[in-house]
């Protein structure tokens, strides 16, 4: 009975990433652009960072790389992910913590060029992109500020499944 819940999780968990990869195989030949995996990565609820992204990739390229990713390699790679439970976004505790580190007044928001001089210089920097992606979620257009407690409850969003 166990290994049938267990059989069925799995087929489940293959219909999500099948169903995400079709999403991005434009040509429907199984296939689908080496810089679309993130965003597929990421449609399935988890987030890694660039480093992970990178070796993910590199496990699941072909020997010789030709910008393609074939379903066959990605499947078994995305559920193991998937079933093993990694690349798992970061609690929404450990997230307002952050936030409040950088909003050292305690005012309870942050303004864009802060945040932004922050994430784009700092660590494992945000690209321009990124960071006009982020602020056009984070930003509240009428005070021009970035709500951090907002914000992060609107990121932690349940598991999509």
């Amino acid at each position: 009975m166990a290994e049938e819940r267990a059989l069925a999780g799995v087929s489940e968990v293959q219909k999500k990433i099948r169903s995400a990869f079709d999403v991005f195989d434009h040509e429907q030949n199984q296939t689908v652009d080496v810089r679309e995996i993130g965003t597929i990565i990421r449609s399935l609820g988890r987030f890694p960072t660039e480093a992970e992204l990178h070796d993910v990739i590199a496990e699941i390229e072909e020997e010789e790389p030709a910008g393609f990713i074939r379903f066959e390699k990605f499947l078994p790679t995305m559920s193991r992910i998937l079933m093993e439970n990694k690349l798992r976004p970061v609690p929404e505790d450990l997230l307002l913590q952050a936030f409040e580190v950088l909003d050292q007044q305690k005012k309870g928001h942050l303004d864009p060029e802060e945040l932004s001089r922050y994430l784009t210089q700092e660590g494992d920097p945000f690209s321009q992109e990124e960071m006009e992606e982020m602020l056009s979620a984070a930003l509240d257009p009428e005070k021009n500020l970035i709500f951090y407690r907002d914000f992060v409850s609107m990121m932690t969003a349940d598991e999509p499944w």
